[in-house]
């Protein structure tokens, strides 16, 4: 599959893309303590990364929302999940953990920012997406904040297998 060379890749060039640092222990934490995810860019090709990323935080455990307005508007359903057109909407239905963005780095910040009004706990930018005034206006909101890797790379790394169920 694609999104494999991908993850690669990204990792390869990952010290081009900024000087933001994830610390471990706020991965840890995060993967951990997260119950519900909305992951912005949710896609249908099952070609995507956010296909596959979604499936397996599923599989492992996870609530996942997709958001992405296009399908939204279709209703469509997505690995069993309704799509939904926006962060806001979904609070309608859920209390949402983390923000899971696999969107542009330059279209990243809104994201952030929709998760910051949303009372998000953390946002997790994916690999290749990098946009550290977004970091930072998060972190200064209380929200964690990982980016530029992928939770399916890291949960493995840190020997987690999903979320703290006692929680």
């Amino acid at each position: 599959m694609r999104w494999r060379f991908a993850f690669a890749a990204a990792r390869m060039s990952s010290n081009t893309l900024g000087s933001w640092r994830n610390d471990d222990d706020i991965i840890r934490r995060v993967l951990k303590t997260t119950q519900t995810i909305a992951l912005v860019g949710a896609s249908k090709n099952t070609d995507r990364a956010s296909n596959h990323v979604m499936s397996t935080l599923q599989e492992m455990g996870y609530k996942v929302i997709p958001i992405n307005p296009g399908l939204a508007k279709q209703n469509s359903i997505l690995h069993g999940e309704k799509v939904y057109e926006d962060l806001k909407s979904v609070t309608k239905d859920y209390n949402v953990d983390m923000v899971d963005v696999f969107i542009r780095s330059e279209n990243a910040g809104q994201f952030v920012d929709e998760a910051i009004e949303i009372g998000a706990k953390s946002v997790w930018l994916q690999l290749g997406v990098v946009d550290e005034e977004a970091g930072k206006r998060a972190e200064a909101a209380g929200l964690m904040v990982v980016m530029n890797t992928c939770p399916l790379m890291d949960a493995p790394r840190l020997g987690i297998d999903g979320p703290d169920s006692k929680l």
